[in-house]
């Protein structure tokens, strides 16, 4: 196996990945879970929800804490919702198996009640994207990471990183830096080392934003050097690509691959936009990033 990362590329046998059978119906293409925080802190959810939907997944619950229920209801339509509190009501809700990837971590809060909901979601063995504050409470606890498994996400940017692998985080600043390419060069290794220890798919964001898998295989998304995707740099687009991401793996793309192509649908849908995009935008977007695809 090449040790050099390789630029994702959209093929068209990639593309068709995406593409929906017509034979195919709403039970087909999964059932998305995204766990929401609670009252005032439910937009993060809800923009991951909506993405999840737009990349295609069949259905997409929020679960949401008893506080944020009429938060949540004023605002969405064609997402669903159940009320989620502790562990154990998400334990009962993924009962269901048909429930097939989850998505936690964007406004979920930083609690006892939210660590007993990741330490929830790791023990059900769903596809599984971790992120925001899940991510946070990952590097508090060493049980919960060794929780993580196959089906795992993470998409931590380099602050995040260096919370959950810190001598990791620390070798990737190096003695001296001075050239662009050793700093890539050294992201690329960490990410990969990373990836190994915690036995997952590690997506690393930044500028040239770093996929590594457990196996050791690596790719990279270069930065647009025309500078088209840098009003990606506000808030909420990150829970706008974990919602992607979940979409994908509720579709039963494989997490290397969802992560790769929700990259990729990410840059495309802001790339389409242009100046002035917020995160708002981007889950709409998404129906004509498909078309230009062809879908």
């Amino acid at each position: 196996m090449s040790r050099e990362p390789r630029n994702f590329v959209m093929t068209p046998v990639l593309r068709d990945l995406l593409r929906k059978e017509p034979s195919g119906h709403k039970y087909t293409h999964g059932h998305a879970v995204v766990l929401s925080g609670g009252a005032g802190r439910t937009g993060a959810a809800r923009l991951a929800a909506r993405a999840a939907l737009r990349a295609g997944a069949g259905l997409v619950t929020l679960a949401v804490p008893d506080d944020a229920v009429p938060e949540v209801a004023c605002q969405i339509t064609a997402v669903m919702m159940r009320p989620v509190t502790v562990a154990d009501d998400l334990a009962a809700l993924i009962e269901d198996h048909r429930l097939n990837a989850i998505c936690i971590g964007p406004g979920l809060g930083l609690g006892p009640r939210e660590a007993g909901l990741v330490e929830a979601v790791l023990a059900g063995a769903r596809a599984t994207v971790l992120d925001a504050d899940a991510l946070t409470l990952l590097a508090r606890d060493a049980r919960l990471q060794a929780r993580l498994h196959p089906a795992c996400v993470l998409t931590p940017h380099d602050g995040e990183f260096a919370r959950i692998f810190p001598d990791l985080a620390a070798q990737m600043k190096g003695p001296k830096l001075d050239a662009a390419s050793e700093r890539f060069a050294l992201r690329v290794q960490a990410a990969r080392a990373a990836a190994r220890q915690a036995g997952c798919t590690i997506l690393l964001k930044g500028p040239d934003t770093i996929l590594a898998e457990a196996e050791g295989r690596c790719w990279v998304h270069k930065a647009a050097p025309d500078g088209a995707l840098a009003w990606l740099a506000t808030a909420g687009t990150g829970d706008v690509l974990a919602g992607i991401i979940t979409g994908l793996l509720a579709r039963g793309v494989a997490p290397p691959l969802a992560a790769n192509l929700a990259i990729s649908l990410h840059g495309l849908a802001a790339r389409r936009f242009g100046p002035g995009l917020i995160a708002e935008d981007l889950p709409d977007l998404l129906p004509g990033v498909y078309a230009d695809l062809g879908l």
